[in-house]
């Protein structure tokens, strides 16, 4: 294996900083939401199917990114052993670890997308909501 520099980990450290940063943002985002959902729910009777509907989406978010958050803490954590292992001129174990890194960072990031996809669906909910189960959705207005 070709041995990597103590530079080639190092330089992942802003990115997943960056990205840990913007998915505890949707955390809290996510957790504000549920806060005045529940609010919403036990003061009006008339929209329970579309609130029941936004906490399912939102539960299943809320853990899409609490695993969004693991890989890339295991992402930054492999980081900092393949810098060590580097230091301690153990080249093929520091190549490894730092592989599990990316594949860690690579699987943060698919869940991401997934999860920004579900965020889309949320937003249909609330958007057939106001415009009418009847009418076309945003998406159907997209496609035209």
């Amino acid at each position: 294996m070709t041995p990597i520099t103590i530079n080639t980990p190092a330089l992942l450290f802003p990115a997943i900083s960056l990205m840990m940063l913007a998915y505890t943002n949707r955390f809290y985002a996510i957790a504000n939401r549920v806060r005045s959902l529940h609010d919403e729910f036990a003061k009006n009777e008339a929209n329970k199917k579309i609130i029941v509907l936004q906490i399912k989406n939102l539960r299943r978010r809320l853990n899409m990114i609490r695993y969004m958050q693991a890989f890339a803490v295991l992402s930054f954590l492999c980081c900092m052993v393949a810098m060590y292992l580097i230091f301690r001129s153990l080249d093929d174990a520091a190549t490894i670890v730092f592989l599990i890194s990316i594949v860690s960072l690579i699987i943060s990031t698919l869940i991401s997308l997934q999860e920004i996809f579900i965020s889309t669906k949320a937003l249909e909910i609330e958007l057939s909501d106001m415009e009418g189960i009847g009418k076309d959705s945003i998406l159907d207005f997209f496609k035209k």
